[in-house]
């Protein structure tokens, strides 16, 4: 088990959470929530019917809730209503789409019911993304909902002692300058709260201080911009190019005046394609453990799953879900 993994699950254990997971349709769901209650990372409610629940399924310590016949169904369905009214949604639209095991557990957190919820085994990004959404909204002061990884190097001397913060790298397709901005601003935050470690923030490109210059580079220029000035509190720099983001002898080399370069630990990729490849690329080639996509700027901490997710996976993100919900 990773160092960052090791610390989160001993961060949740003390922050003692409740984290919802709605896809009891699905085996490791079962097998994580066992996992979850036996490690004492949080407590776990499983949303499902019956027939879904495995018949050798034994957690004392897991709850079940079936959304078709649970005690606060009906609690939940008229809170929603309340809630979505003015969207045009009617009693009885709320109480068919709470029996969406999505819109149930992501109406536990809105409800104090649960403190977060883990997706995305089953469902598509979009579909618990769009629940969390229109129940929860964005988090006050933020603009937009974005994503990021943990990436925990083993044996590397980079970053902070080998754990990155890389975003976006799976959910904002091409954000353009403002956008970016944001999503480097929340992350700052997402490395600072979870890590536990002061966020050093490189906005990549390829290019390093107007070594190349092009509409891409000067997108990330304008970011950086941005975010200076929005939040300049947050120690971050761009345009700089990976080597010179992580490297100190050529972050010094090429870009002597910064003081981000050599030393980031937080990565703001241009676009998603850069992204989701520079993610893949290292768990793949520098065997990193890659932990998310964990969601930023949601009023509530829920969090998607990979549908490729393992076990594991599951247990990791809801040790970091339950981390997020302590604050």
């Amino acid at each position: 088990m990773s160092s960052f993994l090791t610390k989160t699950i001993e961060r949740a254990r003390a922050a003692n959470k409740h984290i919802v997971l709605p896809e009891g349709s699905d085996p490791r769901t079962w097998e994580a929530a066992k996992l979850v209650v036996e490690k004492g990372i949080a407590g776990i409610t499983v949303l499902a019917s019956p027939d879904q629940v495995p018949a050798d399924f034994a957690a004392p310590g897991v709850q079940i809730l079936d959304p078709a016949t649970a005690d606060c169904t009906e609690e939940l369905a008229d809170a929603l209503f309340e809630l979505r009214q003015a969207k045009g949604m009617t009693r009885e639209q709320a109480a068919d789409t709470i029996l969406d095991p999505l819109y149930f557990g992501v109406m536990m957190v809105k409800t104090g019911k649960a403190d977060g919820a883990v997706a995305g085994a089953v469902n598509a990004t979009s579909a618990v993304l769009r629940a969390a959404l229109q129940i929860l909204k964005t988090a006050p002061g933020t603009k937009l909902v974005s994503s990021y990884f943990i990436m925990d190097v083993p044996y590397c001397e980079y970053g902070e002692n080998g754990v990155f913060l890389y975003s976006d790298c799976g959910l904002v397709e091409n954000p353009d300058a403002e956008m970016l901005s944001e999503i480097a601003i929340s992350s700052a935050g997402s490395f600072e709260a979870l890590v536990g470690k002061e966020a050093q923030v490189a906005m990549l490109s390829y290019s390093t201080y107007g070594s190349a210059k092009s509409l891409l580079t000067e997108k990330v220029v304008e970011a950086t911009a941005l975010a200076r000035e929005k939040r300049p509190d947050i120690k971050l720099d761009g345009e700089l190019q990976l080597d010179a983001a992580i490297v100190e002898a050529i972050g010094k080399s090429k870009a002597p005046e910064s003081t981000v370069a050599g030393k980031a630990n937080v990565l703001i990729f241009p676009d998603l394609n850069s992204g989701n490849i520079a993610y893949k690329l290292t768990e793949r080639l520098a065997k990193a453990e890659a932990y998310g996509p964990i969601t930023q700027g949601i009023g509530g901490p829920v969090n998607d799953l990979s549908r490729g997710c393992s076990v594991d996976d599951i247990v990791g993100v809801v040790a970091i879900t339950a981390v997020q919900a302590a604050g």
